[in-house]
């Protein structure tokens, strides 16, 4: 299926990794972006308790920042939990939702997912709904309807192309190496686009991520595959210049 020209996003997910020694990064990142301007967005998420800084660095740059998780409820007796209202606060415009490590680690539901995208939406700040299955689900034959199923329940009514981004993290290729091939990408985001079309007026216009051992050697590679709307990195976004390297497939299109 055809999509609209769709301006790309790369986000960088720094998961449970930085102090504040780490924001040199993003000093680094943010001159090597402002020398070379590539054709994307550009977001980083690091942990919690570098948010606030990590939006004063860059508060005059093109780099956004975001959080990786947040709770459903906008405040609360929920001892050690964060809000969307709160990481707003905080300079975030973004929160990664539904990402497989919290599904399976905290055991985290799609109705769970869900609520903490509505959370993140009625806040104002845009979610990012991960989405992707295991290996052995992949070995079954199951890619596409565990999909259409983590779809299906974790995109929240009030979902728009303006604040919503689907990522497709194929579990067993993240931080293993392992990357499917290019046809195999294009075939889900084909698929994701075609159901998200069909749940939503803007789907066909929504950013479709791939995430999953996403390096420079293989960035320009994937994201020329149909329906790619950018990139979900996580350990190569930890140092500026590999993250930079992936933003020369946005350079050289």
């Amino acid at each position: 299926m055809a999509t609209p020209v769709i301006r790309p996003l790369v986000a960088g997910n720094w998961k449970m990794n930085g102090t504040a020694a780490s924001l040199i990064e993003l000093d680094a990142l943010s001159s090597l972006a402002a020398a070379t301007p590539a054709g994307c967005d550009i977001l980083v998420c690091p942990p919690f308790t570098l948010i606030a800084q990590a939006s004063a660095k860059l508060k005059d740059t093109a780099i956004a920042v975001g959080a990786q998780d947040c709770h459903m409820n906008t405040s609360g007796a929920h001892t050690g939990d964060i809000s969307a209202e709160m990481v707003k606060d905080l300079g975030g415009q973004y929160i990664i939702v539904g990402h497989s490590e919290r599904r399976a680690d905290h055991h985290e539901t799609n109705d769970i997912v869900a609520s903490k995208a509505a959370a993140a939406i009625t806040s104002g700040l845009s979610a990012i709904v991960c989405v992707g299955e295991t290996e052995e689900q992949r070995d079954a034959g199951h890619t596409l309807d565990v999909v259409a199923d983590q779809i299906a329940g974790s995109i929240p009514p009030g979902a728009s192309a303006h604040n919503t981004i689907v990522a497709y993290e194929p579990v067993w290729a993240i931080g293993t190496g392992k990357t499917p091939t290019v046809a195999d990408v294009a075939q889900v985001h084909s698929f994701i686009r075609e159901t998200l079309a069909e749940r939503l007026v803007t789907g066909t216009q929504v950013r479709i991520l791939y995430g999953g051992s996403v390096k420079p050697g293989n960035a320009a590679e994937l994201m020329a595959a149909d329906n790619v709307n950018g990139a979900l990195v996580g350990g190569a976004s930890l140092k500026a210049s590999d993250f930079d390297g992936i933003l020369n497939a946005y350079r050289s299109a």
